[in-house]
């Protein structure tokens, strides 16, 4: 039998060509859904270098099998094409990246609702833009050809496609990451922009979310009601509403006195709202901080929320129909806590769900109009929550371009360099964008006469280049900053809540007094008018029972971590060198 040409001793120019039109088709399918995400102005490059570097892998059997290197390429083209439409599809849509919470949400529906939704968004062009990709990935299929390497070049050819594109990431989380299960979740969300991986990632995650949702719903349903509630609303219309913000440092807020106007609208709006001057977060960290203001649990009692009510389910058991409207990521593994408060209400909508929150464009304006809807619902009682990306890091990305208000260095501190002014002129822009909607959502709920009030607080702060800490970007809880706790804390009440009060408003000492929301619900409880025997009127910024607190801030599972708020700096240290902090 006649042996086989043998490999050439060095790869041809023509060799690599094949390799670059293989690698080219691969990343086809990844990579025409991240260029229009990037030219659309919705996120920045990251996903695309991910998912350039992840599409190396798929050269790997092509070289093993260079024979076989055009069927081989048909194969994985016709999973990738496939597992590419879904986000493509979801872009032309609603002009967002595909992510892991859309997954959560195809997998959480029946079949009739799933054929609702696309009979209620099948178009035409879409259609055609989807044969016009199908076409393209096709053309360049035709361009694939086996590239044959010499035994040293293909052994480096494998080893190089495999390191840059899972291995040195998978080394590296593992290095950085305390568990295995933490290294696993940040390797699986680097990779999960590219093609085929979305859906494979998503899923699993799904699966370890579902678990672990199910767990804590069946925790919380074993927890028994408040004894002894009553309301002194009972058997009236109305309707609360709490806003949460994300990151607004209130020290920033001209309706607090900062020199730039960064709240115009609240400003005009000061005479019917109480502004609360001297409230802080416990933590500087979302979830950390939602599980304090949302429970029972605080920073000296952490673990109250495995054994008491949720704000939510507080609410029910006083027969409000509850709903939760939300712009944040909800539905991913970091944020099962986000997903067991909002799945405990009536209903939910999750109108955010990029792969990569923070560095997307996604506007909080897009709460308005299911926050109207929920206020027409004839429900005669209603709790609503809204929770907002407010002004969370990248900046850039949270508000629309006729936003881009500051651009100077007018009303800037001279601590702000050069190099800083963009960001610092980004994070003001970003907070007077927050005044736009969180001012929205007072008008709108004001227009319907309602009998109820509306509360706006910020899970935390954010350090942006303030005096305090000039070189400090971001949140840091082993370096806090005051600015990372200061949070806005707002209150309008309806002509009618108040009258049923007795009184158009707490007295204006309420005002300054010191407080952390950490201790929320009982505010929350003493404004809503409820009573219960777990109710703590000293632990209430509106109740004439207060006692001042420490105001605590840090990890409550280290407790000699814990320190005052008020120990903190109240000036920048002689010599600080730049710090950026997330």
């Amino acid at each position: 039998m006649k042996a086989n040409v043998s490999a050439p001793a060095a790869p041809s120019r023509s060799t690599w060509a094949n390799l670059g039109w293989a690698y080219l088709f691969f990343w086809y399918f990844s990579g025409v859904a991240q260029l229009l995400i990037i030219r659309a102005g919705v996120a920045g490059w990251k996903g695309l270098i991910q998912a350039s570097m992840v599409t190396l892998l798929w050269l790997i059997p092509l070289v093993l099998f260079p024979a076989r290197a055009r069927g081989l390429a048909a194969l994985i083209g016709v999973v990738l094409w496939a597992s590419s439409l879904a986000g493509l599809g979801y872009f032309l849509i609603y002009g967002q990246e595909f992510s892991q919470s859309v997954i959560f949400i195809m997998f959480d529906s029946n079949m009739q609702e799933s054929t609702e939704y696309l009979g209620h968004y099948f178009s035409w062009s879409i259609v055609a833009a989807i044969l016009a990709y199908t076409l393209g990935g096709l053309l360049l299929w035709t361009r694939v050809r086996p590239a044959y390497l010499s035994r040293k070049a293909l052994v480096a050819c494998c080893a190089l496609c495999f390191v840059v594109g899972a291995g040195y990431d998978a080394v590296k989380q593992y290095v950085k990451r305390p568990t295995l299960q933490r290294t696993v979740a940040e390797f699986e969300e680097n990779i999960e922009a590219a093609a085929l991986w979305q859906m494979v990632v998503g899923y699993h995650q799904y699966r370890q979310q579902l678990d672990e949702m199910s767990k804590m719903m069946a925790t919380q349903a074993q927890i028994p009601p408040l004894k002894n509630l009553t309301d002194t609303h009972a058997g009236q219309r109305s309707t609360l509403v709490l806003v949460i913000g994300e990151s607004t440092n209130r020290e920033r807020m001209s309706l607090y006195g900062y020199d730039r106007q960064t709240t115009p609208n609240l400003d005009q709006l000061r005479g019917q709202l109480q502004v609360f001057n001297h409230v802080i977060s416990p933590r500087p960290y979302t979830i950390e901080t939602l599980q304090q203001v949302l429970t029972f649990a605080d920073e000296e009692h952490p673990d109250r929320y495995l054994s008491t009510p949720t704000l939510i389910s507080v609410m029910k058991q006083a027969g409000y129909k509850t709903f939760w409207i939300t712009n944040q990521q909800t539905m991913t593994k970091r944020n099962t806590m986000l997903t067991l408060f909002s799945q405990q209400a009536d209903e939910q909508a999750y109108l955010n769900n990029n792969r990569d929150q923070n560095e997307t464009s996604q506007y909080d304006e897009d709460v308005l109009d299911p926050f109207s809807s929920v206020l027409a619902d004839d429900a005669p009682r209603k709790l609503i929550v809204v929770h907002l990306l407010g002004t969370h890091m990248s900046y850039k990305y949270r508000y629309p371009p006729t936003y881009d208000y500051f651009k100077d260095r007018v009303g800037v501190p001279t601590n702000v360099s050069d190099d800083q002014l963009e960001v610092y002129n980004s994070y003001d822009n970003a907070v007077r964008y927050n005044d736009y909607v969180v001012s929205s959502l007072i008008k709108r709920f004001s227009d319907t006469d309602p009998n109820g009030f509306l509360l706006y607080l910020s899970d935390h702060g954010e350090s942006v280049y303030d005096p305090v800490a000039p070189q400090v970007l971001g949140r840091n809880e082993a370096a806090p900053t005051r600015p990372m706790y200061t949070v806005p804390f707002i209150v309008w009440k309806s002509p009618g809540w108040k009258a049923a009060q007795g009184t158009a408003l707490e007295p204006a000492q309420y005002l300054s007094r010191p407080y952390s929301t950490s201790q929320f619900i009982h505010t929350w409880a003493d404004l809503a008018g409820l009573r219960f025997d777990e109710f703590e009127p000293a632990q209430s910024i509106v109740n004439a029972g207060y006692k001042a607190q420490r105001l605590l801030i840090g990890n409550p599972h280290s407790p000699a971590t814990l320190r005052d708020f008020e120990q903190l700096p109240t000036a920048p240290p002689q010599s600080a060198t730049a710090q950026v902090v997330r």
